[in-house]
């Protein structure tokens, strides 16, 4: 009877113990979804507080400045997000840039010609041909000599992109090509991305950041070719629509009799642009800003895909025509100099470029961006909780709305090494 009930007790006491332990990894289970809620719910916090900045501070065309808001761990509780972003003016580095991602400092893959795509790093002439051809309505109705030569035979969509991921759509757009070594899209070179083949991805451990395109283009910069009050703006291509009385009446306001010198500078040539229109006429800068939101050189409702001169990087400067990679880099190197000059304005131009450079870009310049990627990436307490979305916002209203969300949280640590050895001190505190 002893030994019996010797096992009994034994018994009784593994069971206790087992539940003892399931309770505990059970425990443990609870309070580790407690912090991806946590942390789903602070990066939800961070969306919200981009809205917010963008109406307070994006709207109109504006590009907000980084000191108008805060990007770097704020506080959710117990849990803190952060916007990454990137700096147009510095090179990637180990550690990353906390600000909104201006949509119109990229290439737009539904209006950028075939010889600005082909200057993007890394792009194949056969990818650059795939993209055209997936974006270009077919005539025939039975495919391209992209999509229509493969082996089967394919179909191109035919209509224009919808997001940048469709890229994964295009025949020949592999990952190498779209990501480089910037697996996880943060714009900074992770450990993992400068020790060759020892772990994913492949790079050639060189110390510096190679991205893919995706890095470089959008689907979604437009600009209203409207007044900020909503109103239409001039159209003032034409030598006629030069003369109307609205036109002479906008010059008239410059005063010192500028409206017929301006007329005169202009002659009867047609513009292309309101950067033609601006080297053309001779306006200083103090003049440009009282006109530029007044006209323009197109008839639509909507301009598609320029690029913002005061927040593109070298890379996305370097594939516009007629400034390309040579003059790029002085660009840059003027806005890091003249930070003040190059904010809202790209009549700054005008002291870097010839006019015949100017001409030649103005098609695709603008000093307006209207679109912005807030990528917010939230910790909770101790960093035992992580998210990661991306969404873009359309400014071009008095209330910013989201056109695109997506969850990044799958593609790693996108904070770099100085916030995870913070967190881990933190941690080791708790």
């Amino acid at each position: 009877m002893l030994i019996i009930v010797l096992w009994v007790c034994l018994g009784l006491v593994a069971l206790a113990v087992y539940s003892a332990d399931q309770m505990s990894a059970e425990l443990r289970a609870a309070d580790n979804q407690v912090m991806e809620t946590e942390a789903r719910q602070a990066a939800l916090a961070g969306t919200r507080y981009a809205a917010f900045v963008l109406g307070q501070f994006g709207l109109n065309g504006v590009v907000p400045h980084p000191d108008d808001y805060r990007a770097e761990a704020l506080a959710v509780g117990e849990a803190a997000f952060w916007f990454l972003g990137r700096d147009p003016d510095q090179r990637p580095g180990d550690e990353p840039v906390f600000r909104l991602v201006d949509e119109a400092s990229k290439l737009n893959l539904n209006s950028a010609p075939r010889s600005m795509l082909e200057l993007l790093p890394g792009i194949t002439p056969e990818l650059v041909d795939a993209i055209v051809a997936w974006r270009s309505r077919s005539q025939s109705g039975g495919g391209d000599s992209t999509y229509g030569l493969l082996d089967p035979p394919r179909l191109n969509k035919g209509a224009p992109f919808e997001t940048v991921d469709e890229l994964r759509l295009v025949y020949g757009a592999s990952l190498d090509v779209l990501l480089g070594e910037d697996v996880n899209r943060n714009g900074i070179l992770d450990e993992n991305e400068n020790d060759g083949d020892q772990s994913a991805p492949r790079d050639n451990g060189d110390g510096l950041i190679q991205p893919g395109i995706l890095e470089y283009v959008t689907v979604y910069s437009r600009e209203p070719n409207t007044r900020p009050d909503g109103s239409r703006r001039l159209n003032v291509a034409t030598a006629q629509a030069r003369q109307s009385p609205a036109f002479l009446q906008l010059l008239g306001r410059l005063g010192g009799g500028r409206a017929q010198e301006i007329a005169r500078a202009l002659g009867s040539q047609e513009l292309r642009s309101p950067a033609e229109l601006m080297v053309e006429g001779r306006f200083t800068a103090e003049e440009w800003a009282q006109v530029r939101d007044e006209v323009t050189t197109s008839s639509g409702s909507t301009v598609t895909g320029r690029i913002n001169v005061n927040t593109a990087c070298e890379v996305v400067l370097g594939c516009i025509p007629g400034i390309g990679p040579e003059n790029a880099p002085a660009l840059v190197a003027y806005r890091l100099a003249n930070p003040d000059a190059t904010r809202g304005s790209f009549a700054w131009l005008t002291q870097v470029l010839s006019r015949g450079a100017i001409t030649r870009a103005g098609p695709y310049l603008t000093d307006r961006s209207y679109q912005f990627t807030a990528d917010v990436v939230a910790v909770a307490r101790g960093g035992r909780g992580y998210a990661r979305t991306r969404t873009v916002f359309d400014a071009s209203r008095s209330t910013p709305r989201i056109v695109y969300h997506q969850d990044l949280a799958a593609s790693g640590w996108a904070l770099g090494p100085s916030a995870r050895q913070l967190l881990r001190e933190t941690r080791n505190r708790l």
